[in-house]
């Protein structure tokens, strides 16, 4: 059925339908405070105007503005006839119930409440500053009616005017309003601005399938849930009684998400009388209609050829530099907030998101979709679940933390230990070393000790069930947001092929099985070998990496004799924690130098395989920046882990690299505290400078922008969008420096939780600073980026499900080589005084110390002296019939690390897929509202085709029918 726009505009306003009541307050429940230049839209364009001429552009016919036509697009409005039977039909259906509407209604008040009254008063209260604020701020046309969708920006002195000519004109051919404008500051910078009408907006929007509201939601009551609701109107009012939860956000600060709670449906011209249109101005929200224009820039041609389209392109040969969407204004106003109100959504989000005195407030997730669209909404809304889920996280860490400094001198390793004095260690180095006595080592074994306790395996089986709790749990928040923000049912468009694709492959086609239409086709031959060369150029890297890591042990051995022979005493007596403390700057040096390096070599690598679409180009682009950077920070980690001191031999048999540097010997207290000096050092220098580089050099950057604004001109004022132009594009990459930064941590927290359980506090604590910092750069730093859509958060999902696999895997070998667990465990039921046997009280620790360490003879070092020394290890002693060979203990205790190994993992993984097969993906009532509102949506489609059908035939003068005819 197709409907022509003026039978629209002349027809009788439609009736609710008897299980749905039009959403009412679509357009109308704004605060009155809340942006001027809305109210200002609403009153100038109520008004026919005759329209101004452009002089900068020369308009066609098509950009005219009829006052006839303007008359016949007024707002179409839902007629509140039956509302008494539409209350009806709600008591009767007692399972599905509107929550938000009550039993009765007063026609007359929502008449009075909701439709748009022509006030003139008004229009006679803008005051000229109010128009020149709204002209200044880039919000509209030279005419004062026409809003700004769209920015286009070029120099005038580029020669490529014959593009961009075929290209503006196409646009206008396609239904956009264009206007020139020279910049202020910069006489070779042009910007055109672009208008999306109406009558475009409605076609597009019909061809995109974007969902529009058009009728009111009816909830669904479970009846088990019946008999708690006197209860819960119990706690409700208890509720009431308590105190605002202060992290909640004020929502009446936030008319703009007063939740219209419409049905949804794809938008059609021929139905347009089944929407709830109270104004066309905001009918279409801001991100929508800059969603439609970018769209139509994508596929609009500027040459002669199937491939010359699209504005990517044209910013590509430098026909235009920058395409943006405008911001709604400025982020800051001389009124404040409270008393006035906000000035645009833009004010909005940085007086209740963006400001630093907003940390511990919730994010306004609506708000935020709103402005910058779904996928940068999903982005907050994932940081802001994994910075919630930290708090447990951080909480059973610093419990852990604690348990290890409250028990440090009960410990009764940490006792023998420093009461080992006349114990004396063998030299750990060739030259320069001396013997140590033991109870030197006292304080590193009191700082082990906080990380190496009983509450060590502990954590770690609980950072992987935290692991898996958190990611099923995100489903299900995702699963949420994607209904809230009416993504059920949205697919994303067939994409565009890239530029880079078409051009290479523009003779080899293949009929799309999608669009039925021939496009240029990569064969599998060279597809495969493209990927193959990547891939080699991945384990290049991967081998670079490995060889700077080699370059740090090489230097930990040739420096740690110069350490100890310093001539400063305090280096001289902690000379391992100076070697370890130097090795983990030059490391992180090392790790920031290869980043950079890195990103080049990844976009090389992943334009060489010639990715059909842009989506592939960032799955590929992604997965290697986190290949490399993950092996970069983590390579030195699993070294100090699984190899330092493991094969380093015995006194009188060293192993030695080269024949020349001997290997590395863990501190007498263990590794563990090289592990956690690593992971501390790099976590917290890394996280301070992805927190300047995020904040710090875009704000230099346009300091030094209006600086030269400043310095060029002399008093004059700046449109908004100049102000836009001057700020810093969004990265070309889009979030992936954003997940790929929250990745990473993401991986240091879980992956050797074991040796660091301080991980997750630090993680906390950076996180809460940047929801903030991020906000800060999208809202005040950065252009406005294209709101796009989308319902997850793509490839980082898959890789932080491989991140949490891993971490169950390295934990376990944490606990089982690296700690002293397992050889605590050994000893204790089955070399100590316990062995065979327990008695309440009995200490079974003792002597665990003296049985950890072998002895050796010294005068077989050729340094003149005798006696015995220890080292750690268990072999046979001088005077055994195998001197210095394993023992029985030694190949307990690695059958005891193995087996552990494996039970560990089996358990956990057990755990873990357990807990996700009770957590649904979708939550179960949820599950049932989305069905029975599939439902709703049909019928309801039903009965307004029905009734707009019984209204054409009253026209008519034909008999009604109440069935199809």
């Amino acid at each position: 059925m197709n409907v022509s726009k003026s039978e629209i505009a002349k027809e009788t306003p439609l009736k609710p339908s008897r299980r749905s009541l039009p959403c009412l307050a679509q357009s109308f429940a704004y605060s009155k405070s809340l942006s001027q230049s809305t109210s200002l839209f609403q009153s100038i364009e109520s008004e026919p105007q005759v329209p101004t001429s452009v002089t900068s552009v020369s308009v066609d016919k098509a950009e005219q503005v009829n006052p006839e036509e303007d008359k016949e697009d007024s707002v179409l409005k839902c007629s509140f006839a039956d509302l008494s039977d539409f209350c009806l039909a709600l008591g009767k259906d007692k399972d599905y119930l509107d929550e938000s509407e009550h039993a009765n209604y007063d026609r007359s008040r929502l008449i009075k409440d909701f439709v748009p009254k022509d006030d003139s008063e008004s229009k006679k209260r803008l005051s000229k500053n109010d128009m020149n604020y709204i002209a200044s701020s880039g919000l509209l046309f030279k005419d004062g009616k026409k809003r700004i969708d769209y920015i286009l920006v070029y120099r005038k002195s580029n020669i490529q005017f014959d593009k961009r000519n075929t290209f503006e004109k196409n646009l206008r051919a396609e239904g956009l309003m264009l206007e020139k404008e020279p910049a202020v500051a910069n006489a070779d910078i042009m910007f055109i601005k672009i208008h999306i009408p109406w009558d475009t907006l409605c076609k597009y929007a019909e061809r995109l399938n974007i969902r529009m509201p058009f009728r009111k939601r009816s909830y669904y009551t479970d009846p088990r849930s019946k008999s708690t609701g006197s209860m819960h109107n119990y706690f409700r009012r208890l509720k009431k009684w308590m105190s605002q939860n202060p992290m909640v956000l004020d929502k009446s600060a936030f008319p703009d998400l007063e939740e219209s709670d419409c049905y949804t449906g794809p938008f059609s011209r021929a139905r347009i009388h089944h929407f709830i249109i109270n104004n066309k101005d905001t009918f279409f929200s801001n991100a929508t209609r800059s969603r439609i224009v970018y769209h139509m820039l994508q596929h609009t041609k500027y040459e002669n050829g199937i491939s010359k389209v699209g504005i990517c392109k044209l910013i590509n040969n430098g026909s235009y530099i920058a395409a943006f969407p405008p911001h709604e204004g400025a982020y800051k106003s001389s009124q404040p907030i409270k008393t006035h109100g906000p000035q645009n959504n833009r004010h909005l989000l940085y007086e209740r998101w963006a400001r630093w005195g907003m940390w511990y407030k919730h994010q306004p997730l609506d708000l935020i979709r709103l402005y910058f669209g779904e996928k940068i909404g999903l982005y907050f809304a994932w940081l802001g679940w994994y910075t919630g889920m930290l708090i447990p996280a951080a909480l059973v860490g610093l419990c852990v933390f604690f348990y290890g400094i409250f028990t440090m001198n009960a410990s009764q390793v940490s006792k023998e230990i420093c009461k080992a004095t006349e114990v004396f260690m063998c030299p750990l180095c060739e030259k320069n070393c001396s013997l140590q006595r033991l109870n030197e080592s006292c304080i590193y074994a009191k700082v082990t000790y906080l990380f190496d306790n009983g509450g060590t395996v502990f954590f770690a089986i609980f950072m992987a069930i935290w692991a898996t709790v958190f990611l099923e749990f995100w489903k299900r928040r995702r699963s949420t947001l994607t209904y809230t923000w009416d993504l059920i049912e949205w697919e994303e468009e067939e994409e565009t092929l890239r530029p880079q694709f078409e051009a290479k492959y523009y003779k080899m086609e293949r009929v799309n099985p999608i669009s039925g239409k021939p496009e240029p086709h990569q064969p599998s031959s060279d597809k495969v070998s493209r990927l193959l060369v990547s891939i080699s150029g991945i384990f290049f890297m991967i081998s670079l990496v490995i060889t700077a890591v080699f370059a740090v042990v090489v230097y930990r051995l040739v420096v740690m004799e110069q350490f100890a022979s310093f001539k400063w005493n305090f280096i001289k007596q902690h000379w391992q924690f100076a070697t370890s403390a130097a090795a983990v700057c030059i490391n992180f040096v090392i790790i920031m130098v290869l980043n950079l390096a890195y990103e080049k070599i990844a976009y090389l690598l992943t334009n060489l395989e010639y990715p059909r679409t842009e989506s592939e180009w960032e799955n590929s682009f992604a997965l290697k920046m986190f290949l490399f950077q993950f092996v970069n920070l983590n390579s030195s980690i699993f070294y100090i882990a699984f190899f330092l001191g493991r094969f380093v031999g015995h006194p009188g048999n060293y192993n030695k690299l080269f024949n020349r540097w001997r290997l590395e010997e863990c501190h007498p207290s263990g590794c563990l505290i090289d592990l956690c000096l690593q992971m501390g050092v790099i976590m917290f220098l890394k996280q301070i400078w992805n927190n300047f580089m995020e904040l710090g050099y875009p704000l230099i950057q346009n300091w030094w922008s209006r600086h030269k604004i400043r310095r060029g001109i002399q008093d004059a004022s700046i449109p908004q969008w100049e102000n836009d132009w001057n700020l810093q594009p969004m990265n070309i990459h889009g979030l992936m420096d954003e997940y790929l930064e929250m990745v990473l941590q993401f991986g240091f927290t879980t992956i050797f939780v074991a040796a660091f359980p301080l991980a997750p506090l630090l993680a906390l604590l950076n996180n809460i600073i940047e929801i903030r910092l991020d906000a800060y750069k999208f809202v005040t730093q950065w252009r406005r980026p294209l709101p796009a859509r989308a319902t997850d958060i793509g490839i980082w999902y898959g890789i932080l499900e491989g991140i949490g696999i891993l971490a169950v895997i390295t934990n376990a070998f944490v606990i089982a080589i690296t700690s002293d667990y397992i050889p605590r465990f050994v000893y204790e039921y089955k070399y100590g005084p316990c062995a065979g046997h327990f008695e309440y009280g009995e200490n079974c620790l003792k002597g665990y110390v003296n049985n950890s360490l072998s002895f050796f003879n010294l005068s077989e070092l050729g340094l003149g002296k005798s006696g015995y020394c220890r080292y750690r290890d268990y072999r046979g002693p001088p005077w055994s019939s195998k001197p210095y060979e394993f023992t029985l203990q030694y190949w307990h205790i690695l059958a005891a690390r193995l087996a552990f190994i494996i039970v560990f993992e089996h358990l956990v993984f057990g755990i873990k897929s357990f807990i996700a097969y009770l957590i649904p993906d979708v939550p179960k009532n949820l599950y049932d509202r989305i069905r029975r509102e599939k439902y709703l949506v049909q019928e309801m489609m039903y009965e307004a085709e029905l009734e707009h059908l019984q209204q054409q035939r009253r026209k008519s003068g034909h008999p009604v029918h109440h069935e199809w005819p």
